[in-house]
């Protein structure tokens, strides 16, 4: 398994923000994919290259602890490692600093079952898969922790 983090830089839009100035609490559940999504690219593949392996990766739990706040045009670094790697199913975890502050404003995680699309049930992760998975982020990733 790969401890490596990678990590995504992240500018708050203004629609991103609740009538608080806060940001609405649904909104890190899409920067925790844009971050899974850099953290597939450091590693060389991304979501439609395991799809085109006839493997879907739905969203089983989700879990975020706000501790902080975030704000519009706040820049946010979001942190994701993959904390486990199981026969069928990977738990992401994530960090969300805001650039300038001290400590996590944010923590989650996500866990996500390898599926059949033809019989919707869980399925053996592939060896290849797998391998994506756990090696090391490019060196020439832009998005390296």
């Amino acid at each position: 398994m790969s401890a490596e983090a990678t990590v995504e830089l992240i500018r708050v839009r203004y629609g991103e923000t609740d009538q608080m100035g806060h940001a609405y609490y649904a909104n890190y559940l899409y920067w925790f994919e844009q971050a899974r999504g850099a953290w597939c690219r450091a590693r060389g593949f991304n979501y439609s290259d395991i799809e085109k392996l006839g493997i879907l990766m739905p969203v089983v739990e989700v879990h975020a602890r706000y501790r902080g706040e975030v704000h519009y045009d706040d820049a946010i670094e979001v942190k994701v490692w993959a904390g486990e790697i199981k026969r069928a199913a990977i738990k992401f975890d994530y960090e969300i600093r805001v650039q300038g502050r001290e400590g996590v404003v944010t923590e989650g995680y996500s866990w996500h079952v390898f599926m059949s699309p033809e019989t919707r049930k869980a399925i053996t992760l592939p060896s290849e898969i797998r391998e994506w998975m756990t090696r090391s982020p490019y060196p020439n990733s832009e998005n390296m922790a």
